[in-house]
């Protein structure tokens, strides 16, 4: 079929070979630009225009979605006005199309005197037809749904640019991956503009709108944050906020709970009436706020609910009770507790003790779960033992090489190609992609203090990260290779980096300037760390030694040689006297620092090592393979405790969190998992 483009035509599909439309005559374009056929009509604009669905035969026919400005109206400005904001939203998607939840423009033409604005097809549901489908949402999906869209606005508003149209219809949930995709970028200004209002070019959904954006005409990011709080209602209640508007103004906000059909937790409710206050100076003023208040309120809210609660149940029962045996308890509990019954809020833990500072997420039941891929099926969350897998997530890259948990416990960041991600270990959501490597990412670190993340690539240079801002801080360049490992000393002043070009490089980390380099490996450097009293350095590498090194001298002290295969990982005792190391060869191996004699040797993997962490007692080890498995040690003892299944692919990276309780696990199936203890 060939789609007419007369945006008049009221029948505007004809059959393929037509040179005119069947309908209204109009020559049919087979291509436009040459490039993009379209296919056929997914919207009509009113007066400015349609948009189609069409492909793309460039890129072998990938579907695209073509917007078309024709006005059919003639005034001087308002014409002119419409351009302006046709021409703006082609700028501001090749502004911000670089966001993988964002639209990408592919082109932006005039041609037969209309213009053409060509953007990525996101393949998906908008949030509107899924309500209509769901017939509402819980709260737990709509805290997914705040989560998975900060972002996203965070990205817009630190780039100058509001939306100004948040609603449920410019909201796409993606089938591939189930992330939320943001539309329409129409509506959206620059902030620092002055939009005064004309009759008839007032931008913008009544009810969704802050009232200083109808008003007044001027929108702030905090006029987003109005809208999304608007959406989450809609949402929540099934009760359209622009049909409130035409009833009721702006009074509905204040009684916007009086429309829910159960009540919602009250760390929620808080988040949500600040989102819908109706005066702008005491609405949240940026999204970084939001996210702190959501992360926050949940955590607390998960401590309240575990307090609350009269029966933990012990670890070889299922994760949820019955709903019918719920009922009847119910009877029993406090009003609190059948309050968050009803909603679904409460999820039982698999074991009697558990450490507070995590979410009640890892290892709660999945009733309620959404669609994204961050939630594991129930039946996933087997208890092993001691420890069990509370979470799993996927990144979009091919393969996760490194990860790192931030010092207060709430915060994983990780490799992603040639990017890097920082997710919440509190919900498993992505927060923001880091961008600044020209090359991809081999490894993460976070200095102790918490506060800077250090990133060695592919591109042969080291960057220096803030954490909280995600900014890039400083690149360190010297490195003639890659950069595959790196480790931050105990003090967080130095950091060494071992590299493909077989030297180990140490570096001051406030300065950004190299102290000196250590030559004696003769092929790359795999593995890195320093003593705990900084006064030595001790790498692995391919050519299957361990070297120990001065580091005030750069003096190698001693060769430790006894693996067969490449050294790939190594960690060092809390007391500075024994060594743990890894190798390609399956084994890992335990040796005394001080003579430099190997103690003892761990077997077991039935593939290469390429990971080991040590809890931050000393008392366990955990390695991950090539052969798909986690294996937990007595370090002590060199007993292996209990294997770990559930990788597609080799277990490239672990990392333990700062308690102990939390091990992160990621490789090449591109999939990380958060395993729980509860000891």
């Amino acid at each position: 079929m060939i789609c007419c483009l007369n945006p008049d035509c009221p029948h505007p599909l004809n059959s393929d070979g037509k040179e005119f439309c069947q309908t209204c005559n109009s020559p049919l374009v087979q291509l436009l630009r040459k490039r993009f056929r379209v296919i056929r009509v997914l919207s009509d604009e009113g007066g400015f225009g349609r948009t189609y669905l069409a492909e793309d035969i460039d890129k072998l026919n990938e579907s695209c979605v073509i917007k078309q400005l024709a006005p059919k109206f003639q005034e001087s400005w308002a014409l002119s006005k419409a351009m302006d904001l046709f021409q703006r939203e082609a700028q501001r998607l090749q502004q911000l199309g670089e966001h993988p939840q964002i639209p990408t423009l592919l082109a932006y033409f005039e041609e037969n005197t209309y213009l053409y604005l060509v953007q990525q097809f996101i393949d998906g549901q908008n949030l509107l037809k899924e309500l209509q489908q769901k017939r509402g949402y819980n709260a737990k999906e709509i805290r997914d749904i705040l989560l998975d869209l900060l972002p996203v606005l965070r990205f817009i508003h630190e780039r100058g640019v509001i939306h100004r149209d948040i609603k449920p219809q410019n909201i796409i949930r993606r089938k591939n991956d189930g992330r939320l995709c943001l539309i329409d970028f129409g509506s959206s200004k620059q902030l620092t503009a002055k939009v005064h209002i004309q009759m008839g070019t007032s931008i913008g959904s009544h009810g969704y709108s802050a009232i200083e954006q109808i008003r007044d005409g001027k929108a702030y990011p905090a006029s987003d944050l109005f809208s999304l709080g608007a959406t989450c209602f809609h949402l929540l209640t099934g009760v359209s906020p622009f049909k409130l508007w035409t009833e009721h103004g702006y009074a509905w906000v204040q009684d916007w709970q009086h429309y829910l059909k159960s009540p919602i937790a009250t760390e929620l409710a808080e988040v949500i009436d600040k989102l819908l206050a109706k005066d702008i100076h005491q609405r949240y003023q940026s999204a970084e706020q939001v996210l702190k208040a959501l992360m926050s309120k949940q955590l607390s809210e998960t401590k309240t609910e575990v307090a609350n609660s009269s029966v933990i149940l012990p670890p070889t029962q299922p994760p949820f009770v019955p709903k019918k045996y719920t009922l009847v308890r119910n009877l029993f509990l406090l009003s609190s507790f059948v309050m968050l019954i009803v909603l679904g809020e409460f999820f039982y833990r698999q074991s009697h003790h558990f450490d507070m500072s995590v979410s009640s997420r890892f290892g709660q039941s999945e009733n309620t779960a959404t669609n994204t891929e961050a939630i594991l099926p129930q039946s996933s969350k087997l208890p092993m033992g001691n420890f069990y897998l509370a979470h799993t997530f996927k990144s979009p890259s091919k393969s996760v090489l490194s990860v790192a948990i931030s010092p207060d416990g709430k915060t994983i960041v990780s490799n992603s190609g040639d990017t890097i991600k920082l997710w919440s270990l509190i919900t498993g959501q992505e927060i923001i992609t880091l961008k600044g490597h020209s090359d991809r990412v081999n490894v993460v670190s976070i200095t102790p203090d918490g506060q800077t993340l250090v990133s060695g690539s592919e591109d042969k240079t080291i960057k220096l990260w803030n954490l909280s801002r995600g900014q890039e801080i400083r690149t360190f360049e010297g490195n003639t290779n890659s950069v595959h490992t790196l480790v931050i000393s105990p003090d967080g002043n130095l950091v060494a980096n071992g590299s493909d070009d077989n030297t180990i490089k140490l570096w001051d980390l406030a300065t950004g300037q190299e102290i000196r380099t250590f030559n004696g490996h003769t092929s790359w450097v795999r593995s890195i760390v320093f003593s705990p009293d900084q006064k030595t350095l001790i790498s692995g590498s391919r050519d299957q030694t361990i070297k120990i090194w001065d580091v005030t001298t750069g003096n190698e002290i001693r060769t430790l040689k006894g693996h067969t295969q490449a050294v790939t990982s190594i960690a060092i005792m809390p007391d500075g006297k024994t060594l743990i190391s890894a190798s390609d060869d399956k084994t890992i191996k335990i040796w005394d620092l001080t003579t430099g004699k190997e103690i003892r040797t761990l077997l077991g993997h039935s593939g290469g090592v390429r990971a080991i962490a040590l809890s931050p007692d000393g008392q366990t080890l955990a390695s991950g393979s090539s052969d798909k498995t986690i294996k937990l040690w007595n370090i002590k003892t060199g007993e292996q405790i209990r294997t770990l299944a559930g990788h597609g692919d080799g277990v490239q990276s672990l990392a333990f969190s700062h308690n102990g309780n939390i091990l992160v696990s990621c490789g090449f199936d591109n999939i990380i998992k958060i395993w729980r203890v509860s000891t």
